[in-house]
């Protein structure tokens, strides 16, 4: 199993870990150069200091990165970007973008989504690993198995001994494997959006704003923030959809509810969808669920 250090901002460390609750947050970088590839889903992403504070002072479980547009990264995560608002979170991106805000500017930032934070009270710090140097800019990857991320691994479980979605595989050797944890709403929101390659699946439709990450089955009903419970949605169809005028059965076709002619003596732009195949993700395990879309035709679709 590999850890990531990333460098991070102490404005934002210090805004995270007086939030009362957090189960996810988005760390970010100022440009949208590259996107994140230093982990895979469920491994360790920690967070050390600037220059002079040499310490990793907590982390996350790594469950996503993405290059967003600021407006819908803090749609998502909002007082989890790690500011009080969209404009102070501008203003801290701008520090490092080296360039003047212009608000009417949606740009692009890169988006390194992060589950279940813990922050370590100061007394607990942990002095960054022996071949840390100054040279880092961005962070460094490590083996948690073999030195120096051994030691990394073992100071956290003396600083902070249940981290959230790992365990160690023996107590004996302490060595740590993945437990992937749940995802939060931001989370659900980005990775659904990317998985539908930003499109509504219904009409095609690429305008991001427009668009809603959807749940099949609500999370008020027990629907979980599972990417095979979401599809992307123009937002009108995500609202007939959430009230039963639209749905989409086990086959992936779309169904128009005889509802929306007898209610609003209209339709005709949403019954021309009736019949369609939706546009599926390219991953097949990430397509709608069965259960889910069998669940929403039972119980909410009005026929």
């Amino acid at each position: 199993m590999y850890a990531y250090i990333g460098i991070t901002d102490r404005y934002w460390f210090e805004f995270l870990r007086k939030q009362p609750y957090l189960d996810e947050v988005n760390f970010w970088r100022p440009t949208d150069k590259q996107l994140f590839r230093a982990l895979q889903p469920g491994e360790l992403f920690l967070f050390k200091l600037h220059s002079p504070d040499n310490y990793i002072v907590g982390g996350g479980i790594f469950a996503h990165s993405s290059i967003l547009p600021i407006s819908l990264a803090w749609e998502s995560f909002r007082e989890a970007n790690g500011a009080p608002s969209l404009i102070e979170m501008r203003r801290q991106i701008a520090r490092y973008r080296h360039e003047p805000d212009n608000r009417i500017e949606d740009y692009k930032i890169g988006c390194i989504i992060l589950e279940q934070p813990f922050f370590l009270e100061e007394a607990e710090w942990i002095p960054a690993p022996s071949d840390w140097h100054h040279g880092i800019q961005q962070g460094k990857k490590y083996d948690l198995n073999t030195k120096p991320g051994l030691d990394i691994w073992k100071s956290l479980n003396k600083e902070f001994p249940s981290i959230p979605g790992i365990r160690e595989e023996n107590v004996s050797y302490g060595k740590p494997i993945l437990t992937y944890p749940r995802i939060g709403q931001g989370t659900f929101r980005v990775l659904v959006t990317d998985a539908y390659e930003r499109r509504c699946a219904i009409t095609n439709e690429k305008t991001l704003p427009a668009l809603d990450a959807a749940h099949i089955k609500p999370y008020s009903e027990s629907g979980l923030h599972d990417i095979t419970n979401g599809i992307l949605l123009r937002r009108d169809l995500h609202a007939l959809f959430d009230q039963g005028y639209i749905t989409i059965n086990p086959s992936l076709i779309v169904e128009v509810s005889r509802k929306i002619k007898e209610e609003f003596e209209n339709g005709r732009d949403y019954y021309r969808f009736h019949g369609s195949r939706i546009h599926t993700p390219a991953d097949h395990k990430k397509y709608p669920a069965k259960e889910f879309l069998e669940w929403h035709n039972n119980y909410i679709y009005r026929g």
